[in-house]
């Protein structure tokens, strides 16, 4: 399974007909540019230019999951565990993607939730580089990792753009791993801005606003991993789907992002 587990087929609606549980800051490196999204060879530039950025991100631990639930969230696993394990073992995957050239990552909390070792796989290393907590934000669902550079080399990174400058209809391209196909291109338009939505896990309901939505394929393994816009900019994170619907995907927007990233640099948790 590309996620901690499918939580795509859920049944139980919540607020705002979303199926219960998913899948201002400083920090600008250069990034990606390029022309208006118009033609297929804008859309493989803007491809070929981010996909290096974009990282897989494993979560191991020491637990062995026994049960699995319903939901929606694309890179959870149930908490739902039995059995032990003296050994780590691969709990499930997600994206994230670089947005500092020393290494910091970009990613959902959910996809590192409860990691003993968490490993990172980038593009043009041979073997997945092992990353630091360095901040989360179960509220937002936000996280940031650090890896370090084998050789001393920068990493790319992505841009953070300004999803408020975004309209409706835009085109955005989300980049990721879902179920474990790595560096997959999905392409839509911006749905709808500001969306509400309500996740419901063991843990309790959690709401969630101000989110992107696009139609820009998203499944199990896309958690964490950028939407991009027609310049090549992060304008979000992706992070939830309806699944009881087709093309019905939610991303938490650069505004979030950014409000609370300097502290994710900082702080363990929020």
């Amino acid at each position: 399974m590309a996620d901690k587990e499918n939580l795509f087929s859920g049944s139980q609606m919540a607020t705002n007909g979303v199926v219960s549980n998913v899948s201002g800051s400083s920090f600008q490196d250069p990034g990606v540019t390029t022309a208006a999204l118009n033609t297929n060879e804008s859309m493989a530039t803007v491809y070929e230019a981010a996909s290096p950025a974009v990282v897989k991100i494993e979560n191991y631990t020491s637990v062995v999951p026994t049960s699995s639930r319903n939901g929606l969230r694309a890179g959870q696993m149930g908490r739902q565990q039995q059995q032990q394990s003296s050994e780590l073992a691969l709990a499930g995957t997600g994206s994230g993607f670089l947005f500092k050239k020393d290494g910091y990552i970009l990613t959902n909390e959910h996809v590192i939730a409860d990691a003993q070792q968490v490993k990172v796989t980038v593009q043009g290393y041979d073997e997945p580089l092992i990353a630091k907590v360095v901040g989360t934000s179960p509220e937002q669902d936000l996280a940031v990792l650090k890896v370090e550079s084998p050789d001393g080399s920068d990493f790319p990174a992505l841009t953070l753009g300004h999803s408020d400058d975004t309209s409706i209809g835009d085109w955005v391209v989300a980049i990721g791993n879902p179920y474990g196909l790595d560096h997959t291109l999905t392409m839509g338009v911006l749905s709808a801005k500001e969306r509400p939505i309500t996740i419901t896990d063991e843990e309790g309901e959690h709401n969630f606003e101000h989110l992107l939505q696009t139609d820009a394929s998203i499944n199990p393994g896309n958690s964490g991993g950028p939407l991009l816009n027609e310049k090549g900019e992060v304008i979000g994170i992706n992070t939830a789907v309806n699944s009881e619907a087709q093309g019905i995907g939610f991303a938490i927007p650069t505004t979030t992002i950014m409000n609370v990233l300097d502290d994710l640099m900082t702080t363990n948790s929020l």
